[in-house]
């Protein structure tokens, strides 16, 4: 790549990237499986290439100038690029290989399970390899280049924050509402009479707990956080014993003793995503994945029932 009429190493680029986001020559080292001499000797070369400072010292560290930090930030774009014309050089390559999925149980039943068996048949070298991960660890895994493919959620009241290396597209939405004690009165639930509840939210992502404190804000309230829970049949039977209440999908059957109140506005929407790293999405066997999991060009996003084993009647 040629930058002020100089040639400079891509290589080097994605050392200083990575320097952006571990924060020490060691961490960099480690994670390219050099030597930190080798990582500051590359730094300082391409520092050179550029004609500016990309470090300064931190005490016994170091860290990225202004420049550096702007550098890093466009390498970001050039890699992806990058990433993109190789793939490019035979689009119509047959996909193989194995393709790293992390993402949430219900965005795992919903977008994927649907299309394995089609995948196999048609594609019999693509292999697929599957982890269950809350969004703020897959985006983690795939910056960290550790996964290939990441199925995440958000809400419209707590949107995710991805990161600039990272590109999602929707895949479906489903609507929230407030799940009660069946005794308690119809809805559409106004979030102001629930004040005085105890509230149950997400155990293992912050995006349920961003959403109840929106809401109760625009409320005028704030919620009393009382339990965590990743479960949602757990959440149920919390709400049984009277422990609470907390938000759930509309339309999910319920077990005995729980219904599911709509919201008077704002509603609560989740958005399920695909997420891959900037340049990634052609990839041969990454992309036979995308493309069966997409919605149809020009179509809404489907609203899929969110999939539980039938409640007992």
């Amino acid at each position: 790549m040629i930058m002020n009429d100089c040639v400079v190493d891509t290589r080097r680029l994605q050392l200083l990237l990575s320097l952006s986001r571990l924060g020490s020559m060691r961490a960099v080292a480690d994670a390219h499986r050099l030597t930190t001499s080798t990582v500051s000797q590359q730094i300082a070369a391409l520092a050179r290439e550029v004609g500016a400072q990309l470090i300064e010292p931190d005490g016994r560290r170091v860290r990225l100038t202004p420049a550096g930090l702007r550098l890093a930030d466009h390498a970001v774009t050039i890699l992806a690029a990058i990433d993109s014309a190789r793939l490019d050089l035979d689009p119509g390559a047959e996909p193989s290989g194995t393709v790293r999925v992390g993402g949430f149980a219900t965005g795992i039943r919903v977008s994927l399970l649907p299309i394995v068996a089609e995948l196999a048949k048609q594609y019999p070298d693509v292999r697929l390899r599957i982890s269950e991960y809350e969004p703020i660890e897959a985006f983690a895994l795939l910056t960290a280049d550790d996964l290939d493919l990441a199925l995440t959620y958000d809400y419209n009241l707590a949107p995710a924050s991805p990161g600039q290396v990272l590109q999602t597209e929707a895949l479906w939405s489903i609507t929230w509402g407030l799940g009660v004690p069946a005794s308690f009165p119809d809805g559409p639930a106004e979030i102001a009479a629930y004040a005085q509840q105890n509230w149950i939210v997400n155990s293992r992502n912050t995006a349920d707990e961003t959403a109840v404190r929106t809401l109760a804000s625009l409320a005028g309230f704030v919620p009393r956080i009382a339990h965590e829970i990743d479960s949602l049949d757990l959440v149920e039977d919390l709400i049984v014993a009277g422990f609470g209440v907390g938000l759930l999908p509309i339309g999910r059957p319920t077990g005995r003793g729980v219904k599911v109140l709509p919201l008077s506005k704002p509603d609560a929407v989740l958005t399920a995503y695909a997420v891959t790293r900037r340049g990634r999405a052609d990839w041969p066997p990454l992309r036979a994945v995308l493309d069966r999991m997409r919605p149809a060009r020009g179509a809404g996003l489907p609203r899929p029932q969110w999939p539980r084993p039938e409640a007992d009647s």
